[in-house]
């Protein structure tokens, strides 16, 4: 049997891991000989119904509503999505093997054999919210950095250090790469995860199941296996499929963006006089606006969009916590660009590369939403500094 296939027997159930890099070939050849060799009762796949939709139809994207996505707040969301399976992608074009494709070997093995299948991965949306959500500030930052080099890094990789990726050295090296800089991101993306494959995988009927997940998760299934077979651990994944709720503190947090301003003007009109009120408002209006619109103006929004950013960014920043610059600026540019079919038919290769960002429509209407927000947040900073300065003069 190969090092990366597991076969464990627990209690007269048979569970065989298949431990696989999601853009290998070899992988993909093992998928097929281990469920061939096995005829398991059942064949586990480490996708959720959404992401196996996506995968055996690419073309999926044309039914993207990006009315619907900035309406509802998602944009930041779906960028981040994008980009988390740009390199992989990239990894995967320089690899002639598209991700993912060693799952659906899996699925179509089953469907040839007359096998059940069934994903057992935790919703992608849950993941990446639950990792978001609970990640600090400084946290999120680093993570922002991550995704943002993945698509803007040249990086080549050949077909031997993707293989090496399996060997159990070489993911313990790279996970605790992961655990030191981004504990809460390995928290979610591989521990979480482990106890949900494997939970959901446990709770599977059958007496031979063969799983195929990636590599980096079979020592913690392994784990998790052994833990629920001798009942030691109760299989409930309750806690870990919603994403958590704001703590007090980041439901107050926006609140303190206008009530810090606010107060600061209103310290300014008792101490000073209504001078430094009125040049504290002008301070704030023109500091975010040209911020705003600078930052639309570096996702080379359309004319119209930039004269939004700078009209809307002083209200949203004295509404931080009820308007927000995005939901001006987004819906502007997807109205005066509205995405073609070509755009949504090449969604997934563009995030590839950076020129794609800017090419596609949609990615340039997220880049948008992305950057005009930055920059408006940016110029409510930058306006801090004149208005103290008039509040506690130096001399």
């Amino acid at each position: 049997m190969s090092d990366t296939v597991t076969r464990l027997n627990l209690n007269g159930r048979i569970f065989v891991l298949v431990g696989t890099a999601h853009v290998s070939q070899a992988s993909i050849d093992e998928v097929k000989t281990v469920i061939v060799a096995e005829k398991p009762d059942l064949v586990a796949v480490e996708i959720d119904a959404g992401r196996f939709q996506s995968l055996s139809q690419p073309s999926s994207w044309a039914e993207l509503d990006i009315f619907k996505v900035l309406r509802e707040g998602k944009g930041f969301l779906l960028l981040a999505n994008l980009a988390l399976s740009s390199f992989q992608r990239k990894i995967g074009e320089e690899l002639a093997v598209k991700p993912g494709q060693e799952m659906l070997a899996a699925v179509q093995a089953a469907q040839d054999m007359g096998i059940p299948y069934s994903f057992i991965d935790r919703e992608v949306q849950t993941t990446l919210r639950r990792a978001w959500g609970k990640s600090s500030l400084w946290g999120k930052s680093k993570l922002l950095g991550l995704l943002l080099g993945s698509v803007m890094g040249d990086e080549k990789v050949d077909t031997t250090q993707i293989e090496n990726l399996k060997n159990r050295n070489e993911l313990d090296s790279v996970m605790g790469e992961l655990a030191k800089e981004l504990p809460t991101v390995k928290q979610v993306l591989i521990d979480e995860r482990d106890q949900f494959l494997a939970t959901s995988l446990f709770q599977q009927t059958g007496t031979t199941l063969v799983a195929v997940v990636g590599a980096g998760h079979v020592p913690g299934m392994i784990r998790w296996l052994e833990d629920l077979s001798l009942g030691t651990k109760t299989p409930d994944l309750a806690e870990i499929s919603v994403v958590p709720s704001a703590t007090l503190v980041q439901k107050l947090l926006p609140w303190l963006v206008p009530v810090l301003l606010l107060g600061l003007l209103g310290a300014g009109f008792f101490l000073k006089g209504s001078e430094v009120l009125i040049s504290g408002l002008f301070a704030v209006a023109l500091s975010t606006a040209i911020f705003g619109a600078i930052g639309a103006l570096l996702a080379l929004a359309h004319p119209v969009t930039i004269v939004v950013a700078f009209v809307m960014a002083p209200l949203a920043a004295l509404f931080h916590g009820l308007v927000h610059i995005a939901y001006f600026t987004g819906p502007t540019e997807a109205w005066f660009r509205r995405p073609r079919v070509a755009d949504l038919e090449t969604l997934g290769q563009d995030t590839t590369t950076f020129k794609g960002y800017y090419r596609n429509r949609v990615l340039r209407i997220l880049l948008v939403v992305v950057l005009s927000t930055v920059g408006a947040t940016l110029g409510w900073y930058m306006s801090l500094v004149p208005l103290l300065g008039a509040l506690f003069p130096s001399t």
